[in-house]
């Protein structure tokens, strides 16, 4: 429906130009709606750049939201604009000290291949998701993020021999599920990791009641799964990625002459077809919509 943004913020041109209702935080103080303050811990390369990813369909859901964009203190940003931080970006504390986040995001990150705990920020990561399993309704963890949140469950990552990269097709495995119910029984997916969690160890976590699993691909394993109190999301692809995101880090990886990164599976480099767009927008739609029915007001 609509995102609040600062009056000045650099991609609303871009968002209006998808169809993506913007007012300024001004014009919504105006309005007698409460916005859904979703908190986005982006610590994705250039991390300006990725800001659209997410804001376009998170716009797409039927509620009005507030981003509020959460910087790391120990993290340092070398691939983004510092004013653009310091303008934009608070720490975790300032975002949530006078008033609560009705939903978090914790993106990827290029560290998937380094252990957690050699990771500079994963203590400060730690803290945060401490403290989000307790007080916000849901918390969305998208690749390396999602490791992340499997990882504070005591679930641990593996490495893979060949990274997982492309575009493949999904299985629903929950039809009842409030988030990926209406998803179609098969779905495409965004995939580019070089780490992932074995099926077995899902399945053992899932038996032992720890956790739902929701979506599963032969080529990619579970892709989207839960916890029991349904306070953390794992999505282990990247359904917020456009083809030219997966185009662009395989050219990367090539500079890099990686033997373990074939190019992006069920993706012509030459005409790039979005084919989980879709999937994508009713994703983050459900996820907004199940927030705002579990929020308390």
């Amino acid at each position: 429906m609509t995102i609040v943004l600062p009056k000045e913020y650099h991609a609303t041109a871009a968002l209006k130009q998808s169809r993506i209702l913007c007012v300024s935080t001004e014009e919504a103080l105006k309005e007698d709606i409460r916005a859904l303050r979703i908190g986005i811990l982006n610590i994705m390369p250039r991390a300006d750049t990725y800001e659209f990813s997410l804001l376009h369909p998170l716009g797409r859901s039927v509620m009005q939201i507030e981003p509020v964009w959460v910087r790391l203190d120990t993290h340092t940003y070398s691939s983004t604009d510092a004013l653009h931080l310091e303008r934009l970006y608070v720490p975790f504390k300032e975002a949530v000290d006078k008033r609560h986040l009705d939903g978090l995001i914790v993106t990827g990150a290029p560290v998937e291949e380094i252990p957690f705990e050699e990771v500079s920020y994963w203590n400060e990561i730690q803290r945060i998701l401490r403290y989000a399993r307790k007080n916000i309704p849901s918390t969305l963890g998208i690749c390396w993020g999602g490791l992340a949140l499997a990882k504070y469950l005591g679930i641990e990552k593996m490495l893979l021999r060949k990274k997982v990269f492309g575009v493949f097709e999904t299985v629903n495995l929950d039809r009842s599920h409030p988030i990926t119910g209406e998803m179609d029984d098969r779905f495409w997916c965004a995939q580019s990791r070089h780490a992932g969690i074995s099926d077995e160890v899902l399945e053992a976590q899932r038996d032992q009641g720890h956790l739902s699993l929701l979506a599963w691909s032969k080529e990619a394993g579970y892709t989207i799964f839960e916890s029991a109190d349904q306070r953390f999301l794992i999505h282990l692809g990247h359904p917020e990625y456009e083809p030219d995101r997966l185009i662009e880090e395989y050219r990367r990886d090539r500079r890099a002459k990686r033997e373990d990164v074939e190019p992006p599976a069920n993706l012509d480099l030459d005409r790039p077809a979005n084919t989980w767009r879709s999937h994508r927008t009713e994703f983050f739609s459900q996820w907004i919509k199940y927030i705002h029915e579990t929020t308390t007001y």
